[in-house]
């Protein structure tokens, strides 16, 4: 210590320790402290911050090597182990056999279903739903999720000696967004290819309905514009795209003519869609009871049977369409048949106002529950396509009958619905305006895949 005294202190950070010091630690030691504050991250690799915290304790040249021993020998606690279980139920699956599968005891799976009680029934499980199992080292219910759609769902949890289940649906946010395209074969498939969700092209031919059939006048060549709400929800932190919202403002321009709507509401919420003119674009009886097919016979009054071999009258339009497809009725009325006839196998046929009676054959089922003397509503589901009775392939032939005599449903024009209130056309012309310059915005035109 002798050799150090009087001697200014030195700004080097190795010479604040006196020499003596330095050599009375051997190199051996001072290399498995070196090791030791590396293995355990304790040294300083900002040198700003070794600069900012020199002092006492530093000013011996091991502070920032310094290892404490009660933490060097420390271990940090294994984390609660946890073991998840998810999956998506399959098409002739359920969500016990699912769970089974994966190793989940029968008691649990009695659990989940015990706690889902009055909430939702797995025996209503459709392919798609989602379901994730968080169990704890014992095998415990952590938490239970069960997704019914990417925006609605419930969550299981203990409570209380028990379990308790909430209802998880998500805040959607609503973003214009502007879609145009051509026609190239089908407008479903035009949409599609721009990456858009095939249920747009749904809403919209539901929209124009009553004006257009789109199995029978959509051409190539034809074109559409759409000004419609995405909407989007927050997953993890980001904003994620779920589906198309509600059409705002819709035209659609080729050999079926040109006709163009727009969303307007007249009140307590209750919206509608209407011509520019202000008529609406509702009317009596739609066009067709399918949403999504394609004409293979057309209404005739001399056609060869493909089954008999024999030329007779067709007196309906035949629409061919995968087995299963809903059928709608094409307008409000009573079921006034509903069963077996004949060569159209299942048939239902509904009676509506001013002496119209439609049919609907072929049917592979009825919906569930319909009877005659029921009361349906326009676009309510009746049936499903089918091959029963006298049919080459899956279809339903579709006719109506004026008064006792049939007519050919493609040249029935009914009258629309009711107009745009006297009160509100100035508020209706605003509106209109503001989006059909909306609707003439930036287009993306679509392409073939």
């Amino acid at each position: 210590m002798s050799s150090t005294t009087g001697r200014p202190e030195s700004r080097r950070h190795s010479d604040s320790v006196p020499r003596a010091s330095r050599r009375s630690i051997p190199r051996g030691i001072v290399l498995g402290f070196l090791a030791l504050a590396i293995a355990a991250g304790v040294v300083q690799a900002d040198p700003s911050r070794e600069r900012d915290h020199l002092g006492v304790g530093a000013a011996n040249g091991l502070g920032v090597l310094a290892v404490s021993p009660a933490s060097a020998g420390a271990k940090t606690p294994a984390a609660p182990q946890r073991r998840v279980t998810e999956g998506v139920i399959q098409r002739g699956r359920t969500l016990s056999s699912l769970l089974r599968a994966q190793g989940v005891t029968p008691q649990v799976i009695n659990q989940i279903a015990k706690g889902f009680a009055g909430h939702f029934d797995f025996r209503r499980a459709k392919p798609g739903q989602q379901f994730r199992l968080v169990q704890d080292g014992e095998g415990n219910v952590v938490e239970f999720r069960y997704r019914l759609s990417p925006t609605d769902g419930f969550t299981l949890r203990p409570e209380a000696g028990g379990f308790s289940v909430t209802r998880d649906e998500a805040e959607l946010e609503a973003r214009p967004t502007r879609i145009a395209g051509v026609v190239t074969s089908t407008l479903y498939q035009s949409i599609t290819n721009l990456g858009e969700d095939g249920s747009l092209a749904r809403d919209f031919a539901d929209i124009f309905a009553w004006d257009v059939d789109f199995q029978r006048a959509v051409q190539p060549g034809d074109s559409y514009q759409i000004l419609y709400e995405r909407l989007y929800r927050e997953v993890g932190g980001r904003e994620a795209y779920v589906r198309p919202g509600r059409i705002l403002a819709a035209r659609f321009q080729g050999h079926a003519g040109d006709h163009t709507a727009v969303y307007f509401e007249t009140g307590d919420a209750h919206g509608g869609y209407y011509r520019p003119n202000g008529s609406s674009v509702e009317g009596d009886f739609l066009m067709s009871p399918l949403r999504h097919g394609r004409i293979t016979s057309s209404y005739s009054t001399a056609r060869r049977h493909p089954i008999l071999n024999i030329t007779r009258p067709h007196r309906g339009i035949d629409y061919a369409a995968p087995v299963g497809t809903p059928v709608l009725a094409v307008a409000d009325g009573v079921v006034v048949h509903r069963g077996w006839f004949g060569g159209n196998g299942n048939l239902v046929k509904i009676q509506h106002h001013n002496g119209y009676v439609s049919s609907y054959a072929h049917l592979s089922r009825y919906a569930a529950g319909l009877k005659v003397g029921d009361r349906v509503e326009q676009k309510q589901v009746i049936g499903y396509v089918g091959q029963t009775g006298l049919a080459t392939g899956p279809h339903v032939c579709f006719r109506i009958q004026k008064n006792g005599q049939y007519v050919d449903p493609a040249g029935l024009r009914m009258p629309s619905g009711p107009p745009i209130p006297g009160e509100l056309v100035p508020t209706f012309r605003a509106q209109r305006d503001q989006l059909l310059a909306e609707l003439e915005g930036e287009r993306r035109v679509a392409g073939r895949r």
